[in-house]
């Protein structure tokens, strides 16, 4: 698989999230070429803050890996990861995170904050890359909150 199939399976979990009235997010975790985590926005069904789509498929990792540290994956995600986010991400040592859509309101690779890439005051170096596929994260996000605010 490539980095465009890991992103558009990232955009199905996505659409997973919204039909359960979740904001749309999806992300992969990838390791070897192999998904190994997945997961979507859940914070409104678990009555839970942190229930973020990376945090889902890092702890869906976590468990199937059977290791809180997650070294040489690579995570997809539709939307830049938020500050909480990116905090999990250089935890669990992830290698290198992909994003779809920018997030200006609470971006942390670059849009708003530079928390990824990780720079050398962490002991782990987290490289990020955005873009992948954006336009359809966007638009996602955007019908999504177009047709909340009809409601």
């Amino acid at each position: 698989m490539k980095d465009r199939d890991y992103m558009q399976r990232a955009l199905e979990l996505a659409g997973h999230a919204e039909t359960q009235g979740e904001v749309p997010v999806g992300a992969v975790l990838v390791r070897n070429g192999e998904i190994v985590g997945e997961g979507w926005n859940r914070p409104i069904g678990r009555h839970d803050p942190s229930a973020h789509a990376e945090i889902m498929a890092l702890r869906d990792a976590g468990q199937r890996l059977r290791n809180y540290r997650l070294p040489d994956t690579t995570l997809y995600v539709t939307l830049e990861p938020c500050p909480m986010c990116a905090g999990a991400i250089v935890h669990a040592r992830v290698g290198k995170v992909i994003f779809g859509a920018s997030d200006p309101r609470t971006g942390a690779a670059g849009s708003v904050f530079d928390l990824l890439p990780s720079d050398a005051r962490f002991n782990h170096r987290t490289e990020a890359e955005g873009g992948l596929l954006a336009d359809q994260s966007a638009e996602l996000l955007r019908q999504f909150f177009r047709a909340r605010r009809r409601r």
